[in-house]
């Protein structure tokens, strides 16, 4: 079970690494986007392969967990297990503003809309980003869980 543990323990390390470089990759140009609505700011190529990059590994990493990897919680500790609890909403807080704005407040804002293929590989980018950030939520929820209940002898 130890090895269990090292091997979710770096999965878990993975996503996170994965989910905050895609924090500091995309903050900026929502930043942007927040104080200029209905500019159009193109990311470069790089910032699009980066991003891409990054949601791939956080999709790799919480799947291959999900898939092979059973939760192992290092402890049983409450105080803890709220912690992860509210890392997991917290990381998903990003993604909910992201699309927000995105959405609701600068899309309809912008003087023209961008080509319907531009507008479709935009879709798949942010849906891709927002799914990997939910199944990060996921996975931290799944640790507060383990953290917060009781160990069983003799399993």
């Amino acid at each position: 079970m130890k090895s269990g543990g090292a091997i979710y323990a770096m999965l878990l390390a993975g996503q996170t690494v994965a989910a905050s470089a895609l924090f500091w990759i995309v903050f900026p140009w929502f930043r942007y986007v927040v104080t200029h609505i209905g500019e159009e700011n193109q990311l470069t190529l790089s910032q699009h392969l980066a991003i891409m990059t990054f949601a791939a590994l956080l999709h790799g990493f919480y799947w291959a967990r999900l898939r092979w990897v059973p939760v192992v919680a290092p402890c049983q500790n409450v105080v803890l297990a709220h912690l992860c609890s509210f890392a997991s909403r917290v990381s998903f807080f990003f993604g909910g503003a992201l699309f927000s704005t995105l959405f609701f407040r600068h899309l309809p804002e912008l003087e023209a809309l961008p080509s319907f293929g531009r507008l479709a590989l935009n879709l798949f980018e942010i849906a891709t980003v927002l799914f990997a950030l939910f199944c990060y939520s996921q996975d931290l929820d799944r640790l507060a869980k383990a953290l917060e209940e009781p160990q069983h002898s003799g399993s």
